[in-house]
């Protein structure tokens, strides 16, 4: 027998099994009006009400659906309310610049922008057939006890299109569908040991690839979710706390706000031996495992993955066999990408020198590009997708990654293209050459460095510093602009003209394995 899988299964199980439990805690300080506690019951009508919504403005299957928001009960209703009824949901990254969210929307060919209430003034010269905005509830849901059109599903559908960062100034629009999000939910959920029984707390952004999947897994298993709209390290021990929070998937940032939080934290550090912290992004530090550890008593789990593949493609959870170690030798295992997950074939191609590229066969690698078959072509090319990084595998079966060759910057958890920045600094009239790089940074894994060969008559002056800092955030979003900028009299370039940029990350990462 074959039934085809649909991100639709979730809702259903949850709403049949743990109708009657309170599924979502909304955020309480929000620009909208907080949905408050839903049950599951109250989701999938929610969903149903919001896919039914879509079939009156004439949406049909297989149509975009665009979504700018912060965490929040509605943009995770839209997971289900659009691609459980077979149109497509677009999450689009709420940092992101008026033209910047234009260009996603124009080029996925959305029919439906549905816009945060906070960003409204700001994206009013976005367009769109069908705008609205968060917390119109009427206009987002059809009237209760409405039905929408029944959709057979299709698991190799699109359900979701998630827009990346990559080695082109314009993102990419990364085809998920409803099959590689369900193997990414189970085997995600299976390695995190996921239950019924957890709390788990939306630190993560809900847009970044689906909020890594958990959105979907925690739903099916009936966990409950506890939306955080903003990341604050006090709030986030505050809802461990208050929710018995069990489970939060967090870039590098997160932990370090904790970390700073729990400092000035009065009483015991909630959560000690129930919490556990899965981070992704860039690892971090040794010692900030240790200090999670310790200082914080959660377990923590580091993963590695794409948008590319749903995300998840390894998992590195501490064993059996390290529990007779000292916390700073296992936080040194715990620091590597980890093992591939239940699913996962990875591979090094060794055909360049220095690291080799690190290739994955899975069923959650995207089913391709959106409107970009070439691109497409070359990240699937032999049946492998190329990851664009650099890296090993170990002897027990472990990867690490050692560089990036796509030269995208993970910051924060977010990906930046240093070549989009650098067309953003070079715009600028004193700049005859630039380099942009990804250096360490113990808050965000690493940071964004420019370097810069002035023009003529320009100095490299700490004036000039701040003003090409200011010249980037006035023109692409702020999370990608230098957080640094240093003058040099010459770029290392190769015959052909290349930039050697591992050449000038080298004194930044000396005794540190760049991940």
């Amino acid at each position: 027998m074959f039934v085809p899988f649909s991100v639709s299964d979730f809702i259903d199980r949850a709403v049949q099994v743990y109708g009657d439990r309170v599924g979502v805690v909304d955020e309480p300080a929000q620009p909208a009006v907080s949905q408050g506690e839903l049950t599951y019951a109250q989701l999938g009508e929610l969903a149903r009400r919001q896919a039914a919504k879509l079939d009156q403005l004439g949406i049909g299957v297989g149509d975009r659906v665009a979504i700018v928001s912060h965490n929040s009960a509605r943009l995770l209703t839209s997971f289900f309310g659009v691609s459980g009824w077979g149109r497509v949901l677009v999450p689009v990254n709420f940092r992101l610049r008026p033209d910047e969210v234009q260009y996603i929307v124009e080029h996925s060919g959305a029919r439906v922008l549905y816009v945060d209430p906070e960003l409204e003034e700001a994206l009013a010269g976005v367009s769109c057939e069908h705008k609205f905005v968060l917390g119109d509830d009427e206009a987002l849901y059809a009237p209760p006890g409405s039905e929408p059109q029944a959709w057979e599903p299709d698991e190799s559908a699109t359900a979701t299109i998630n827009y990346t960062s990559g080695t082109t100034a314009r993102p990419k629009g990364v085809q998920i569908t409803h099959r590689n999000i369900w193997v990414n939910a189970l085997t995600f959920g299976l390695h995190a040991q996921i239950s019924d029984r957890d709390v788990y707390l939306h630190t993560l952004p809900q847009f970044h690839a689906n909020g890594w999947g958990m959105p979907f897994a925690m739903t099916g298993v009936g966990g409950q979710h506890i939306i955080l709209r903003k990341v604050d390290g006090a709030e986030i021990l505050r809802r461990v706390r208050d929710h018995g929070v069990t489970v939060m998937c967090a870039a590098p940032a997160v932990a370090q706000a904790v970390l700073d939080a729990a400092q000035d934290w009065e009483g015991e550090i909630p959560g000690r031996d129930r919490v556990r912290i899965i981070m992704a992004g860039a690892p971090p530090p040794t010692r900030t495992v240790v200090r999670v550890q310790e200082e914080l008593g959660w377990e923590f789990i580091q993963i590695y993955g794409l948008t590319e593949t749903s995300p998840l493609l390894t998992v590195n959870r501490t064993r059996a066999e390290w529990d007779d170690l000292d916390p700073e030798e296992r936080a040194q295992k715990l620091t590597r990408a980890g093992a591939p997950a239940l699913g996962v074939r990875l591979s090094i191609d060794q055909s360049e020198e220095g690291a080799g590229e690190v290739l994955a066969r899975s069923n959650v690698v995207l089913e391709g590009y959106w409107e970009q078959p070439e691109e497409t072509e070359k990240a699937l090319d032999g049946g492998w997708f190329h990851t664009g990084d650099g890296g090993y595998l170990s002897d027990d079966g472990y990867l690490t990654i050692a560089d990036r060759k796509k030269d995208v910057i993970i910051t924060g958890g977010e990906n930046v293209s240093s070549i989009e920045v650098e067309d953003t600094l070079f715009s600028h009239p004193a700049v005859a050459e630039v380099c942009v790089i990804g250096v360490p940074s113990e808050k965000w894994g690493e940071t964004i460095k420019a370097l810069v060969v002035l023009a003529p008559e320009s100095e490299g002056t700490p004036e000039m510093e701040a003003e090409l800092i200011r010249w980037c955030k006035d023109r692409i979003a702020g999370y990608k602009a230098p957080t640094s900028v240093a003058f040099r009299s010459e770029l290392p370039r190769t015959a052909t003209g290349k930039l050697q940029k591992f050449k000038l990350r080298e004194p930044y990462w000396e005794g540190r394995t760049q991940q």
